[in-house]
């Protein structure tokens, strides 16, 4: 293909048909050319034989004489559509210039290859194409009113000598513009204009062909848009060689100018404002020029937005053609005259405000009795503003009771005065608002604490709104016209202002309910002043002097200010000189009173002593503590601790305020003996596994006692640290009746704790474990028998901590792992042996071919 390639000039096949008179372009065209983009092109005429030189691109020699004055004056020039095409324009092409022309391209190639011009051969007829107006008069005018149906003709002939067919195009003037409505085109089809598809498509316009070779358009229904000049314009068509279609000529006659009247609806009235329970009265007038029989379709809607599609409106009254209107109570419709339509709303409320609009249609008769609609309109909304009737009222709020203190109650009453211009359809409810004060300049908030609906539902606020459902505050209508509301248990957070709002309702035509006024009251502060809550306690001790064995009796007087109506609960605590183990802090809490009277035993641990205690009240504000069969281990400072309680909510009691009392110190002067406590150990570094074994030895000094007057109770601790920074743990502890007690342990080491003389006390941990490094320390509780017999306990004693150092044996941790390695090495090693000599015995052996030799000796010379 490559090699075949060349120039190619084209031009139409022929021959060209053209009319006499019109323009004729006949386009040339180059193609698969070598050089520049841009070509040249040449263009020559042949009646018969001999060419002769009409234009060139690129000479403007070129003309021969007899074409120069036409290619001066413009009548055949050439325009150029791009760099490789060009068209030969003849205008007003007469007979004479029948004949062949000739489209020549100057050779730009390379090598001469392919065609370098082309001839077409153009035919004039004459103009036989004749296009007239309806009877051959000049355009009318047509004056119609909207919905009109009207018709519009044109005759269109042709004589000419050639096979040629007509396209014909009803037109109407838009603007400055011709617009297409419809077309019968050279095929035969109909095709309608933009805009005008679905006019079509419904019949509403239409195309026909009569006698005498007319052409009809027919509008059965008139719009305002119909209005306008309207033309016939007409086009003759002929089929080429090709096959396809050419348009050769084409006229048009302007046949009539119409003229369409718009139907108007009109709402006479504009906005309206009517008062509550007096009438409405519209009027709706249809605007329209039509002179003939016609009969009007009225409906009125109402909608609460302009909207005039309609889509959310209510129909509210109708009309029908034949004058049958719908049925209603309250609204009604009547025809004033031929074009005017009344609508009267009697007995208006306040939800009839809203946007009204009436729709209208004509409906003209036919031909065969009935009825056809021809326009419809919607008029403009009119907007109505019903005024409703508000009844005059005043509102009063008083605070029947205010609250003193805290928790007291606050009773508020509203109440509706002055009523007048109400009606029995009138109803009234309440609103109920909180306004806190702040300091400065900052805004004030306003807080809906409840509300009433129509119905006197109960809605509530954010504002205390668990309160309320609880029952704390509390909303009643006493009586018609009163409205309280109750704090039950006000509290701090309650003080401010506080009003209400008094709502008016009103009952509509539908039963329905709604809120015509509301007006507020003035408000009334709810405040009391707050001061500080005091309290003091006073410890007095009874007996200045006793000693151990007797009674301790002390009493704590308790007076208070600023609360109301106090109660007291009363706790019992002392301060030993020495740290008790169960009592960190060194503070024992020991009995307590609460403020109903209830005693309770707190940290009172000695069993022998269960009913040694004892707390009363004396007075509302005296409670007294006794202490019986005091031991020298309860010295130390003892104290009232006070808290006043005052009333709260719900028959509560709420915490006011604490006190603590001045101490009441208990000291025991004796010359008994004084005891001392160590820890020992020969072997404070242990391995594991072994046993660890600790000495709890105690020493007395002073006066000396018999092993059966002195008894001890011994407590073994461990902190699992280096240093004492962590809460020390019971081991194991030994009561001075030989019972040992055992805390729960977590490893597999064991304890043991026994008693091997009078004076020491030994702990073995058996099977030490790594967890069981630390400080190991014991506390020892002397008791000692005086001379009555009785049993006293000394203070606790603590013994400084010795630590205990958990190793590991090596050889021992490493012993059986490496039996238990060597064993299965030796194994796994006898066991390879016995599977390679099977393999090598039975398995892997190859049978050895050998050439077997003749064993014989040679003979001696002799022998042979």
């Amino acid at each position: 293909l490559a090699f075949c390639r060349g120039r190619i000039v084209r031009v139409p096949k022929g021959p060209l048909i053209r009319v006499v008179g019109t323009e004729v372009a006949i386009p040339c065209s180059v193609s698969d050319y070598d050089g520049p983009s841009e070509q040249n092109f040449d263009w020559e005429f042949s009646r018969e034989t001999d060419f002769v030189r009409i234009v060139s691109t690129w000479d403007s020699t070129f003309t021969s004489e007899e074409y120069q004055k036409r290619v001066g004056r413009g009548d055949i020039k050439l325009r150029r559509s791009s760099n490789d095409a060009v068209e030969l324009v003849i205008r007003n092409i007469q007979p004479a210039d029948q004949g062949r022309y000739k489209c020549s391209t100057p050779s730009t190639d390379a090598t001469v290859q392919g065609n370098y011009d082309a001839e077409v051969q153009v035919k004039v007829i004459s103009d036989g194409l004749s296009v007239s107006g309806s009877k051959a008069r000049s355009s009318t005018s047509l004056r119609l009113s909207e919905g009109d149906s009207f018709k519009l003709r044109c005759s269109a002939i042709t004589t000419s000598p050639e096979h040629t067919h007509l396209h014909v195009t009803w037109q109407i003037k838009s603007g400055s513009s011709w617009q297409d409505i419809l077309s019968l085109t050279h095929e035969g089809k109909f095709q309608p204009g933009p805009g005008y598809e679905e006019r079509y498509r419904s019949g509403d316009i239409r195309l026909d062909t009569g006698a005498n070779d007319t052409y009809r358009l027919s509008v059965s229904q008139a719009s305002s848009t119909d209005g306008g000049a309207y033309r016939c314009l007409v086009s003759e068509w002929v089929r080429g060689v090709d096959g396809s279609w050419q348009k050769i000529q084409e006229k048009s006659v302007e046949i009539a100018t119409v003229s369409i009247q718009r139907t108007d609806v009109v709402i006479s009235t504009s906005n309206v404002s009517v008062t509550e329970r007096d009438s409405l009265d519209l009027t709706c007038n249809i605007t329209t020029d039509r002179s003939g029989i016609f009969q009007a379709e009225v409906m009125w809607y109402f909608s609460a937005s302009p909207d005039d599609t309609l889509s959310d409106a209510q129909l509210l009254l109708s009309m029908d053609h034949d004058s049958v209107v719908s049925d209603s109570t309250l609204i009604s419709l009547s025809h004033v005259d031929r074009n005017s339509y009344r609508l009267l709303v009697r007995d208006v409320d306040v939800e009839d405000s809203g946007y009204y609009f009436c729709e209208a249609a004509i409906w003209v008769p036919l031909h065969n009795g009935s009825w056809h609609k021809v326009v419809e309109r919607t008029s403009a909304p009119v907007s109505v503003v019903v005024t409703a009737l508000e009844p005059d009222y005043d509102v009063f709020l008083n605070a029947s009771k205010t609250p003193k203190f805290s928790d007291d109650p606050t009773e508020l009453n509203c109440r509706i005065t002055n009523v007048q211009d109400t009606e029995a359809n009138i109803r009234f409810t309440v609103s109920w608002y909180y306004r806190q004060h702040l300091p400065g300049d900052d805004v004030v908030t306003e807080e809906l604490l409840a509300s009433m609906d129509a119905d006197w539902t109960l809605l509530l606020g954010d504002r205390g709104r668990e309160r309320i459902q609880n029952g704390e505050i509390i909303f009643s209508k006493k009586s018609a016209d009163t409205f309280s509301l109750r704090i039950q248990w006000t509290s701090e957070s309650d003080r401010g202002d506080y009003f209400c709002v008094i709502s008016a309702w009103s009952r509509h035509r539908n039963n329905s309910w709604v809120k015509s006024k509301d007006v507020p009251s003035s408000s009334v502060n709810i405040f009391w002043a707050t001061q500080d809550y005091t309290l003091t306690v006073e410890a007095v001790k009874l007996k200045p002097f006793f000693v151990a064995g007797h009674t301790f009796e002390m009493t704590c007087k308790v007076s208070s200010k600023n609360i109301k109506t106090p109660r007291y609960s009363v706790l019992i605590t002392a301060e030993k000189p020495f740290t008790d183990q169960s009592n960190p802090n060194g503070t024992t809490r020991i009995i307590s009173l609460n403020q109903d009277s209830v005693v309770r035993l707190e940290d009172w641990t000695d069993q022998t002593r269960v009913d040694g205690v004892v707390l009363e009240k004396v007075q509302e504000n005296e409670f007294r503590y006794r202490m019986y069969q005091t031991q020298i281990s309860d010295a130390g400072l003892y104290r009232c601790v006070v808290t006043a309680w005052s009333p709260g909510g719900g028959g509560m009691w709420r915490e006011a305020v604490n006190g603590l009392s001045n101490p009441i110190q208990i000291d025991f002067q004796t010359s008994g003996p004084v005891f001392n406590v160590s820890v020992h150990s020969d072997s404070p570094t242990i391995y594991q596994g072994e046993v660890a074994d600790l000495l709890c030895i105690v020493t007395t000094e002073g006066m000396p006692l018999e092993p059966d007057d002195m008894s001890f109770d011994v407590s073994w601790f461990a902190v699992r640290s280096f240093a004492l920074d962590r809460e020390p743990i019971l081991l194991a502890s030994l009561d001075r009746r030989g019972i040992v007690t055992q805390s729960r342990r977590n490893g597999s080491s064991d304890l043991s704790l026994e008693r091997i003389s009078p004076l020491e006390f030994r702990l073995r941990v058996h099977g030490c474990e790594d967890h069981d490094f630390g400080n190991h320390y014991c506390v020892v509780t002397p008791w000692v028998r005086s001379a009555t017999g009785v049993w006293q306990r000394e203070p606790d004693i603590k013994a400084k901590p010795i630590f205990l150092s958990v190793k590991m044996d090596v050889l021992n941790a490493f012993k059986y792992p490496l039996l238990i390695g060597i064993g299965l090495a030796t194994v796994i090693g006898l066991l390879s042996c016995l599977i390679g000599y099977c393999s090598s015995r039975w398995c892997c052996k190859k049978e050895v071919q050998e050439t077997r030799r003749e064993r014989r000796r040679l003979m001696s010379m002799e022998m042979d």
